[in-house]
């Protein structure tokens, strides 16, 4: 079973990185009842930097609680908790190696599909003050997953999230290792073009990789 464990949403606030002050939505707050999931996003969650966060391919961002033992390990000094990583759902039973390119699950009336993984900005470094944190994100394979919104909604902790659509057999992990790699895997980039769904900055990145 798959389900939601906890909700975030966050407002943009101003907070000083190195000697700069930028504006992040990275810090989510828990909340307690339901929340509407419309075509951007939950109601609520405000993204600061459109160019890099949000927007219809980006709209929800859920991560695994399965993660979160490695964390503390790794971020002893930190507070690891749901939200930490600026993710609105706090999910169980859904890895990136499980979780594929396209796949849709139904959550009440909600309807998600699978877009793509995070790959996270310099935030993820300012909020953790540390210079490296982008760097061990990417490293660790615990990329978390972005959805769009196909059907709108509420949603509330302790919901299933059941799988209607099997989207591609490429999951998360894989999408991440292709776009990582040194050189590309052709085999791994030709069943990521294949996946109907696939969204057109992908289809043009991958594509320019074997041209």
């Amino acid at each position: 079973m798959i389900k939601i464990l906890s909700i975030q949403v966050g407002q943009p606030r101003q907070i000083i990185f190195g000697k700069k002050e930028v504006q992040t939505s990275i810090f989510k707050n828990t909340i307690a009842s339901s929340v509407f999931v419309d075509k951007l996003g939950l109601v609520g969650d405000t993204q600061s930097d459109l160019s890099v966060h949000g927007g219809l391919y980006k709209a929800v961002y859920a991560y695994p609680q399965e993660h979160m033992d490695y964390w503390k390990k790794q971020m002893s000094s930190h507070l690891i908790e749901p939200g930490a990583f600026g993710e609105n759902l706090t999910t169980e039973g859904l890895l990136e190696s499980e979780g594929c390119i396209g796949d849709s699950f139904q959550i009440g009336d909600v309807v998600l599909r699978i877009t793509q993984p995070r790959f996270p900005c310099y935030k993820l470094n300012a909020k953790f003050g540390d210079a490296q944190m982008v760097k061990r994100f990417q490293d660790s394979g615990r990329p978390g997953i972005y959805f769009e919104v196909l059907k709108t909604g509420s949603i509330t902790v302790g919901d299933e999230l059941v799988k209607i659509d099997a989207g591609s057999d490429v999951s998360i992990n894989q999408f991440v290792s292709a776009r990582m790699a040194k050189e590309p895997d052709t085999e791994v980039i030709a069943r990521i073009l294949a996946i109907p769904s696939l969204i057109k900055e992908w289809k043009d990145y991958f594509e320019k990789e074997i041209s």
